[in-house]
């Protein structure tokens, strides 16, 4: 049985099972069932800090050769992550028109405390981190970013079987780190179960409505950024017509939809850029692989719509500057958002705790994350896809003007 049916399953025994038992049971169920949903938080809070620092390095060293950095890496980078950038923004957008969680209370007095946010100039001082090590101990997830994309930078300047060498090891973390990831979602089910009983034997039916405005919001969000965003860029950028580009990218779509799959849907991708789409041998193979690790539109709408669905959910107004750093972490951490299924959860993990949301939040959209993740996996390749079409364009306009 897949994952995403048992996380379902779960899901609607937990809503079943809370709705039978009710208000009169959260004394065996706080006792004996939600410390276990407790457990299953701090599996994935442990992982958060790994992926993070593995991944980003492993992006970064992806580049190869640092002067590359200078043309198409530079571009291609940019390109990503001002549409990243640009998608969270959308997902805040249509969240703020919709407003997902709204007359959910689930915040009670003494149990949410969230932190007072600090100013944007303090939020830029803390980003560089004084002491990595301490930073990674406490969970700063920003100085991490920082930190890894230095390292990144370094190796690929150190170069040599040294870099090979470090290569390698951070990359075999990132490995691991997925396993890891791997072992975690094999159990969420439990966890969900765990996590969603409470919360639906003390509020009843009204915990379900707002499930489905989620996926509503992140639904539109990521039609307006493929219908918008990547449009302008197919049209504008890569001189494309739009019937060419997303028939084009519509096998590619398909099997990101099917399988949540970044990095399953690359060698796809990478065969109908070049094949139906015309583009260079040499640029789909850089900029496509760095995509897969890189651009994730989809998954930055779905971050920017329920950091707001569980703010509402608890009762938390989310101020301008808790805004700018959930778009400056998610934009930063899509670079070490894993191309594998269920990845995006982990990510959304690291955006609530930079700006101090509850991650008992996690718990109301685990069981829909599944539904989520075709959405936003289809968004990341059809992004991979529209900014290379980009790139490949203004190569050809580079080559044609140095001849």
């Amino acid at each position: 049985m897949h994952l995403s049916v048992k996380i379902f399953i779960a899901l609607v025994l937990s809503v079943v099972v809370g709705l039978i038992a009710g208000p009169d049971s959260l004394g065996f169920i706080n006792w004996w069932i939600a410390p276990i949903g407790t457990m299953f938080i701090n599996l994935i809070k442990m992982m958060i800090v790994p992926v993070v620092l593995t991944s980003l390095v492993v992006g970064m060293t992806g580049l190869g050769d640092i002067h590359k950095l200078g043309r198409i890496g530079g571009k291609t980078i940019l390109l990503y992550l001002m549409t990243t950038a640009v998608a969270i923004t959308f997902g805040f957008i249509v969240a703020g028109i919709v407003h997902p969680g709204v007359g959910l209370d689930l915040a009670q007095a003494g149990e949410v405390k969230i932190k007072e946010a600090p100013s944007i100039m303090q939020v830029f001082v803390a980003m560089i981190p004084a002491n990595p090590v301490s930073s990674m101990a406490k969970g700063d997830i920003l100085p991490v970013i920082i930190f890894a994309l230095f390292v990144g930078v370094g190796i690929i300047k150190v170069g040599g079987e040294r870099a090979k060498l470090l290569t390698k090891f951070f990359d075999a973390c990132a490995e691991v780190s997925y396993v890891i990831i791997g072992f975690v979602m094999e159990v969420s089910p439990i966890g969900v179960f765990c996590l969603l009983l409470p919360v639906v034997a003390k509020n009843g039916p009204a915990v379900l409505l707002p499930l489905l405005s989620v996926i509503i919001c992140v639904a539109i969000g990521c039609a307006l950024h493929a219908f918008i965003v990547y449009s302008a860029l197919a049209k504008f950028g890569a001189h494309m017509s739009l019937k060419k580009f997303f028939s084009g990218m519509s096998e590619a779509w398909l099997i990101a939809f099917s399988t949540c799959s970044s990095s399953a849907t690359l060698p796809v991708n990478m065969k109908n850029c070049q094949e139906k789409l015309g583009m260079s041998r040499d640029v789909t193979s850089f900029v496509l692989p760095l995509g897969a690790t890189i651009n994730m539109d989809g998954t930055a709408i779905y971050q920017g719509v329920c950091a707001l669905f569980i703010a509402n959910v608890f009762g938390i107004d989310l101020s301008f500057t808790q805004m700018l750093m959930i778009i400056l972490a998610g934009t930063l951490g899509s670079i070490g958002t894993a191309g594998v299924p269920g990845a995006g959860l982990i990510m959304l993990a690291m955006v609530l705790q930079t700006v101090g949301l509850p991650l008992e939040g996690l718990a109301l959209v685990a069981g829909i994350d599944r539904v989520l993740d075709m959405f936003r996996t289809s968004i990341n390749v059809l992004g991979d896809g529209a900014v290379c079409a980009v790139i490949n364009e203004t190569e050809k306009e580079y080559n044609n003007n140095a001849a």
